[in-house]
C-alpha cells in the first residue's frame, strides 16, 4: 500500500498503510531499525509481519512488521498532497493525475464503483437482459443536434464530405433508447449502461461531455406507475447498498463536503399541472416565469423538491407539445399531456427521465414516418426511462461540481505525458 503517516518513536515507530481498498488505513508497528529515508507519506511499501489485535479502542488490528520495503519512494517537499492536511476540492481539482489520492476522491471512486455494481445487481435480480448499445450511431436519439461528429484523423476535408468512413455520417451517442426499444421486441426487460455523449456547449458544474447513462426500456406495460415504480425501487436500492457498503465514505462527504446533505427514502409524485400552479402562487422569484407548456428550469425542479419537503419527487404526465414524438399521448383535455415522468431529487433537480412509448402506429403514422417498422411487427405497449449516473452520485454524496465525480475529468491526459 502507501503510507498515510510516519510517526516515529525512540522505542517504536509507527506507520499508516493504505491499499485503497477502505477509507480506513491499517496501522504497522515496527522496530525503529527498519526506518529508512525513503519511508515517507506518500512512498509506496511492501510490509511482511504478523497481523494482530490491537490494544486500542479506536481500531481492531495492527500489523507488527517483520520487513518493511520501499517499492516507490516519494519525495514530500514536491508531492502536492500533504500529511494530515484535509485539502479543499479547489485546491485537489489543479492535480487531476493525483487527486484520486486524496480521502475526499478515493472515497468518490470508490461509492462510485458499488454502485455501479449495485445498479448491475437490481436489474440482474430483477430479470433484465443487460444490452451493449452502440457508441458510435448515425442516429440522433434526443433529436437536440448536439452531437459528436465522428471522423478520420488523416482524411483531407474534401475526402471526408466525398466518403464517410461509415457511408453516412456518424456520431458517438446520446442515449441508447433506440437500440433498446429494437431489444424490447424480443425480450421484455433490458437495459444498458454505459457511456454517452453530449456536445452542449457549457461549462457549467452541471454538464459533462462524456457521463454514463443507466437505460432501461419495460415491454408489456400500460401504466405510468411501473416505469415510476422501477426508477423507485432502483433509486432506493442502489442507494440503500452504497450506505451499507461504503459507510464512511459516504460519511466523509456528508461530514466534510455537503454537511447539510441527507438521503431520504420516501418519495413524493405531482402532476405537471399541479407543479405548475405550485411554481405561479410561489412567494420566490424565478429568473424563468413558469407557465403551463414551459419546461420547467432547474430553479422550478429545485423550488418543487423543497415545497413538497426535501423528498424525491416524480412529476408525471407533461404537455404534449413538449416531449418527444415516442411518447404515449393521455389523449386527454384540455390541457393535452403524455405519459411522461421525471424524477426531481434534493439539490439536483432531474435525475431520471421516462415515459411509456407510444405503441400504437396510427398515432405516430402523422408524426414521423420512419420508425414505424418498430411498430408494425408484434408491437407492445411499454415504456422505459434513463438516469444520469454522475447526477445520481452528486445526488448521493451531495458534490456541486458534477466534474468532480468523474474518474478523468476532460482534458487530464495532458498531465499525465
Amino acid at each position: 500500500g502507501w503510507v498515510r503517516s510516519v510517526r516515529s518513536q525512540k522505542e517504536v515507530l509507527f506507520l499508516h498503510i493504505n491499499d485503497g481498498s477502505s477509507l480506513e488505513s491499517l496501522q504497522v508497528v515496527a522496530d525503529p531499525s527498519l526506518e529508512t529515508r525513503d519511508l515517507t507519506f506518500g512512498s509506496a511499501v511492501e510490509v511482511q509481519g504478523k497481523l494482530v489485535k490491537s490494544p486500542h479502542r479506536m481500531q481492531n488490528m495492527e500489523l507488527k512488521a517483520e520487513t518493511i520495503r520501499v517499492v516507490g519512494p516519494c519525495d514530500v517537499w514536491s508531492f502536492p498532497l500533504k500529511m494530515k492536511e484535509r485539502h479543499p476540492l479547489e485546491y485537489i481539482r489543479q492535480f487531476p493525475h493525483l487527486r484520486c489520492r486524496s480521502n475526499t476522491l478515493s472515497s468518490l471512486l470508490r461509492v462510485r464503483s458499488e454502485a455501479t455494481a449495485a445498479i448491475h445487481s437490481f436489474f440482474k435480480e430483477n430479470g433484465y437482459v443487460h444490452i451493449h448499445t452502440p457508441i458510435i450511431t448515425s442516429n440522433d436519439c434526443e433529436g437536440a443536434g448536439e452531437l459528436f461528429k465522428i471522423e478520420t484523423s488523416n482524411e483531407s476535408r474534401e475526402s471526408r464530405e466525398k466518403d464517410h468512413f461509415f457511408d453516412v455520417p456518424a456520431f458517438l451517442t446520446v442515449s441508447g433508447q433506440l437500440h433498446l426499444e429494437v431489444m424490447a421486441g424480443a425480450f421484455t426487460h433490458v437495459f444498458t449502461f454505459g457511456p454517452t455523449f453530449r456536445a452542449e456547449n457549457s461549462q457549467s458544474r452541471r454538464h459533462l461531455a462524456e457521463f454514463y447513462m443507466v437505460e432501461a426500456e419495460l415491454s408489456f406495460t400500460e401504466s405510468l406507475q411501473d416505469i415510476t415504480q422501477v426508477m423507485e425501487d432502483l433509486l432506493k436500492t442502489a442507494t440503500s447498498t452504497v450506505l451499507s457498503k461504503c459507510p464512511h465514505d459516504v460519511e466523509l462527504f456528508h461530514k466534510y463536503v455537503a454537511p447539510a446533505q441527507k438521503v431520504i427514502n420516501a418519495t413524493g409524485k405531482i402532476s405537471y399541472s399541479e407543479a405548475v400552479e405550485v411554481l405561479k402562487q410561489a412567494a420566490q422569484t424565478f429568473t424563468f416565469k413558469p407557465e403551463w407548456g414551459c419546461d420547467l428550469q432547474t430553479e422550478h425542479e429545485k423550488y418543487l423538491v423543497k415545497h413538497c419537503g426535501e423528498v424525491p419527487l416524480f412529476v408525471i404526465n407533461y404537455p404534449y407539445d413538449l416531449k418527444p414524438f415516442y411518447m404515449r399521448d393521455n389523449e386527454d383535455g384540455p390541457q393535452h399531456t403524455v405519459a411522461a415522468v421525471d424524477l426531481l431529487v434534493p439539490g439536483i433537480g432531474e435525475l431520471c427521465g421516462g415515459s411509456l412509448r407510444e405503441e400504437r402506429l396510427h398515432f405516430i403514422e402523422s408524426r414521423l414516418q420512419r420508425y414505424l417498422d418498430l411498430r408494425k411487427f408484434g408491437s407492445v405497449p411499454h415504456g422505459g426511462f434513463g438516469m444520469g449516473f454522475e447526477r445520481y452520485l452528486q445526488y448521493l454524496l451531495g458534490v456541486d461540481n458534477i466534474k468532480d465525480v468523474i474518474p478523468f475529468p476532460r482534458f487530464s491526459h495532458s498531465c499525465l505525458l
